[in-house]
């Protein structure tokens, strides 16, 4: 395998094994300069100015835009609005389109593998409007099956929201049926991509998708720079969540005409260098292509997984198959809680996650209180994979339990 931590200042200048990538991945060098380049030559309040330096500063954060645009295969730029990330992405459709069109008696449904950031948005949109939230519940490899999922589908649901990745277990949503369902009884579906984007090829118009969402930090560019793909029609029919600077066309004393898209969406100064930053990301990531990345991560996940199955301590939730975790591995160790593994480990150097991972609902359907997780990305080695095997075979040892 390539070595491409050199391409990474952080990763190329320490001994640390970094595999927390699924809470934020790390940024190469290209993306760094990318963003310190903007507010070098071009800082000027984007879409503001009519000098020279506020036109560049808005042809460049417009230019992101169109590169976001060609990464997802977007039909057009102004269905790509720049948020501060999923979350805020997710919480734009839940007040925007979900407040504004719901009513008593309809449905939501989304599934019980839920980050937070997509289970209590809707949580609240059900408690304002009278719908009613419904969850799919998964198996104990975390699987939704499809026949389950369509099934779930009824004439009252008129919004579905499902992560297309879990970041918990890694396991694929099976959303390509999920869309088909939903459509086929005229409601509309939003997609979590936050674990999906960084990982593999993503295509709105062939999945159908009405909405997705995406944050910048999860795919190397800066953090507070994120995505919100939406149908032109179902956008330009939504009354604007943020309101102030630069979403008008006009305002008098008795209230205002919003701009058009994507800028009614985008209250406020806007993060130019982030949004050049995460276009530099893209450009970064399919240099070395969609493809490469996941199937070098596939070969990572199955080493990982195959070295801790040698311990019998150690029990990985979800499914036994690489191919279901897509670089995410959430595993517990007999009677170490999983934050002394993520504090032993880091003595060591290496970084995972350990708690619930917002996502308590599905720890609790899985019958744990938490994990720690190990995840993956195309820049980590076998090395890194080595070195979390070692440490994390004499856990019980460093906690008393001898081997």
């Amino acid at each position: 395998m390539e070595n491409f931590k050199k391409d990474f200042p952080l990763l190329a200048g320490s001994d640390i094994a970094y595999l927390d990538n699924a809470a934020t991945e790390q940024r190469p060098r290209q993306v760094l300069e990318a963003e310190r380049e903007f507010y070098n030559k071009y800082n000027a309040n984007p879409l503001r100015g009519l000098y020279a330096l506020a036109m560049e500063a808005t042809e460049r954060y417009e230019a992101a835009r169109e590169r976001v645009q060609k990464f997802i295969h977007a039909a057009r730029p102004e269905e790509i609005i720049f948020t501060r990330n999923t979350t805020e992405s997710i919480n734009l459709v839940a007040y925007s389109y979900a407040l504004s069109t719901l009513k008593p008696g309809d449905e939501i449904l989304i599934s019980i593998a839920e980050h937070h950031s997509n289970m209590l948005p809707w949580q609240m949109a059900a408690r304002q409007t009278g719908a009613t939230l419904k969850y799919l519940e998964c198996g104990p490899d975390g699987s939704f099956p499809e026949e389950e999922v369509v099934a779930a589908v009824t004439p009252r649901t008129k919004i579905a929201a499902v992560a297309h990745i879990s970041n918990v277990l890694g396991k694929v949503m099976p959303v390509e049926a999920l869309i088909r369902a939903v459509h086929a009884v005229g409601g509309v579906v939003l997609l979590d991509a936050a674990q999906s984007a960084p990982h593999v090829p993503i295509d709105v118009q062939k999945l159908d998708a009405d909405f997705l969402a995406f944050s910048g930090h999860k795919l190397m560019a800066p953090m507070g720079i994120g995505v919100l793909y939406g149908k032109k029609a179902l956008l330009d029919a939504m009354p604007p969540f943020l309101t102030g600077g630069e979403m008008i066309e006009s305002v008098t004393r008795e209230g205002a005409t919003y701009a058009p898209l994507p800028h009614k969406f985008e209250a406020g100064t806007v993060n130019g260098g982030g949004a050049v930053a995460l276009a530099a990301a893209i450009d970064y990531l399919e240099t070395i292509g969609m493809e490469t990345i996941h199937k070098r991560e596939l070969e990572l996940t199955r080493y990982t997984l195959e070295g801790m199955k040698q311990r019998a301590c150690i029990h990985v939730q979800g499914s036994g198959r690489a191919e279901d975790h897509c670089g995410i591995i959430s595993f517990t160790i007999d009677g170490v809680h999983p934050h002394d593994i993520a504090t032993i480990l880091d003595a060591d150097g290496i970084a995972i996650r350990a708690g619930h991972h917002c996502a308590q609902p599905l720890l609790k359907h899985l019958g744990v209180m938490s994990t720690a997780r190990v995840s993956l990305a195309f820049y980590n080695t076998e090395e890194d994979v080595d070195r979390f095997l070692k440490a994390v075979c004499r856990v019980r040892r460093e906690m008393g339990y001898g081997e």
